[in-house]
């Protein structure tokens, strides 16, 4: 998962896009970048670390013109220790292009070998980007070969991109002394928007939220397989890339990774929030009497809609009785220790009068690994509860996500081959309600509004919750390719990026 943003205006956009990038900082926190053109050259500043570290003033002052690009990224393929992979991508030709990309190729190995035997491309890192802006960059060539560049060679490199490349793919392109490009794929699995400045500033991001908090109205948001085309005069041409776009958007994203502040495709993330605690609250009844529970208390962040929504509804005190450590160092290796990990504790603490005597139900967004629901489990019962129920706004995790979220191997995922039952024991919880997958996907979608501009959405990738991979083309063999290609080795240095670690939505 990535947060991207672009912008063309009339006027300096470095601060615009370091704002943005500041809204979008929940969708990654691994490395940060920035390019942007003044006649017809790139200035480019990116490295590892979070915006606020990767930017300093000096950075700021390097990075002058009017139309730019930017990323905050978090791995899920190639090397997340690698400066080199950080984002945006260059090649110099044709014109001098940057790119960059939230999302998962699933067929990144057979296209970088294609571009190397057929396109004549060298790929210099293990980044899927990468290889989506050769990709890019070849069509690109092909179509304006003895021409001028106009929308539509774009427009027909584009289509040929969606050709070639599968899996899940929402990108920002800034052609040199031409413009910015976005494209979605066609089933836009990734979520992408469209705003304007009242001065005429066109800006494209992952978010609405990076739209409004920069300035900008939320115009649309780019449809599956659409291109758009912002020239440097501001001026948007848009045409549909796609031989048979459909919209299948991933609903982890209304389920935890956007910020509740966001629409996506038209949902309201809080309201879907609030609906998924709606729904739960129905699961909840038929599992422990209401009567049973003392008080409902949520795993910070993004799971407070949904319980104060189930609390509401069931006639339950909503209680906060965990607070979340904004400021958790990194672990340092000194001489003569090995790599400590750090304990959920250190990430979030009790107030335990909350808990002292109390039948509480807890209430996270999702379960993935376990560990951290069982970890947070035994520190309720610490804090002197009585009993402990666990429920989960999404239903089990049991399959891998190969479309841009740095979900776990199978063989990781708690809920992969066991019942609920197996999975309760496991996290030690006195009674474990999962949402169900229907009900989830009712509970989204009833938060699109009622109304004629309202996009009909096809359905969802749901794909780690039911095991359907929306572009039809993944088998076993394919996600065990792609789990390799996983973040696999493991950097004693490297900062905690659990969920618990990351800075989360609501707090921006």
């Amino acid at each position: 998962m990535c947060g991207i943003v672009g912008v063309v205006s009339n006027a300096p956009v470095n601060q615009l896009i370091y704002d943005a990038l500041l809204l979008l900082q929940h969708r990654g926190q691994d490395a940060a970048g920035i390019v942007t053109q003044q006649e017809r050259k790139f200035f480019m500043h990116k490295a590892k670390g979070m915006v606020r570290d990767v930017f300093r003033t000096r950075n700021m002052r390097g990075l002058p013109g009017n139309a730019g690009l930017g990323q905050v990224r978090y791995p899920t393929a190639g090397n997340a220790y690698s400066e080199e992979e950080a984002q945006p991508f260059y090649v110099n030709a044709p014109f001098g292009i940057v790119l960059v990309h939230n999302g998962n190729l699933t067929n990144a190995q057979a296209l970088k070998a294609e571009l190397f035997s057929a396109d004549h491309r060298h790929i210099n890192t293990d980044s899927d980007s990468e290889v989506l802006l050769n990709v890019f960059a070849h069509e690109l060539e092909k179509a304006t070969r003895g021409v001028p560049l106009k929308p539509d060679e774009v427009f027909a490199a584009v289509r040929n991109v969606h050709r070639r490349v599968r899996g899940s793919y929402a990108a920002i392109v800034l052609i040199a002394g031409h413009g910015v490009l976005a494209f979605r794929d066609p089933f836009g699995i990734r979520p992408l928007s469209l705003g304007r400045s009242a001065d005429g500033r066109v800006m494209l991001a992952s978010e609405s939220v990076a739209l409004e908090g920069t300035g900008h109205a939320l115009e649309r948001h780019v449809a599956p397989g659409e291109a758009v085309f912002i020239d440097l005069q501001g001026q948007v041409h848009a045409r549909q890339c796609a031989d048979n776009p459909k919209l299948f958007p991933c609903i982890f994203e209304f389920v935890y990774l956007a910020r509740p502040d966001s629409v996506l495709d038209g949902i309201s993330v809080y309201q879907a929030r609030l609906n998924l605690g709606e729904t739960l609250a129905k699961r909840v009844v038929s599992t422990v009497p209401p009567n049973e529970i003392d008080v409902v208390i949520p795993i910070p962040e993004s799971s407070r809609p949904s319980a104060t929504q189930l609390a509401q509804l069931l006639g339950l005190p909503y209680r906060e009785g965990f607070v979340k450590n904004r400021y958790v160092g990194r672990t340092f290796i000194m001489p003569g220790q090995g790599v400590r990990k750090k304990s959920v504790r250190q990430k979030l603490n009790v107030i335990a009068s909350e808990f002292k005597g109390r039948n509480v139900l807890l209430v996270d967004d999702s379960i993935v690994r376990g560990t951290t629901s069982q970890e947070i489990v035994q520190m309720a019962r610490d804090a002197g509860a009585r009993k402990v129920y666990m429920a989960s706004a999404a239903p089990p995790v049991r399959f891998p996500n190969v479309y841009g979220i740095d979900m776990p191997t199978a063989g990781e995922l708690v809920a992969h081959g066991r019942s609920v039952e197996e999975v309760r024991e496991i996290i030690g919880c006195d009674a474990l309600i999962y949402q169900d997958v229907e009900g989830m996907k009712r509970a989204v979608l009833q938060a699109l509004p009622n109304t004629p501009a309202a996009r009909v959405l096809d359905g969802f990738d749901a794909s780690c919750f039911d095991g359907v991979y929306v572009t039809g083309d993944i088998n076993p063999d394919d996600i065990e390719r792609i789990n390799e290609a996983r973040i696999g080795q493991e950097d004693p240095l490297k900062e905690d990026t659990s969920r618990l670690a990351l800075p989360n939505a609501q707090e921006g």
